[in-house]
């Protein structure tokens, strides 16, 4: 993908999200920051029983790239398995997003792989605490 196709992917994510907004029935909810940018996202997520992820919405504010990456991440997100999120890498998001373009800001890159990585962490913990075996 060239450079403005980069720039044409990431703008179409960031302007139209199909994952943005509350979930009012989470089973988590977790937010990440870039304190210093004033990026911040929120994932909320409602798992199935089988451990895969039934639903899957984001809150946030920010820049263009953590706000586009944000959506990118929960559609490679919703429906996959919290064992495939834990897999997921943030050079496989950066070089979705597109390399060569976010690589000026690899810490808003990758905020939303990180906050998920974190709920999913948050969600496997919380399951402990109820069920202690």
């Amino acid at each position: 993908m060239d450079r403005q196709s980069q720039i044409d992917n990431l703008l179409e994510l960031y302007q139209n999200p199909e994952h943005r907004g509350a979930l009012a029935d989470a089973d988590i909810s977790v937010e990440g920051g870039n304190p210093g940018c004033g990026d911040i996202i929120t994932y909320h997520l409602k798992v199935s029983p089988d451990g895969h992820v039934a639903a899957l919405r984001f809150e946030g504010q920010g820049c263009t790239i953590s706000q586009a990456a944000a959506e990118l991440v929960a559609e490679r997100a919703e429906g996959a398995a919290l064992s495939t999120i834990e897999g997921l890498t943030h050079d496989e998001i950066v070089d979705l997003l597109g390399r060569e373009v976010v690589m000026s800001r690899p810490r808003c890159a990758t905020l939303a792989l990180g906050t998920l990585k974190d709920a999913v962490r948050a969600y496997r913990q919380q399951q402990r605490d109820r069920c202690p075996e």
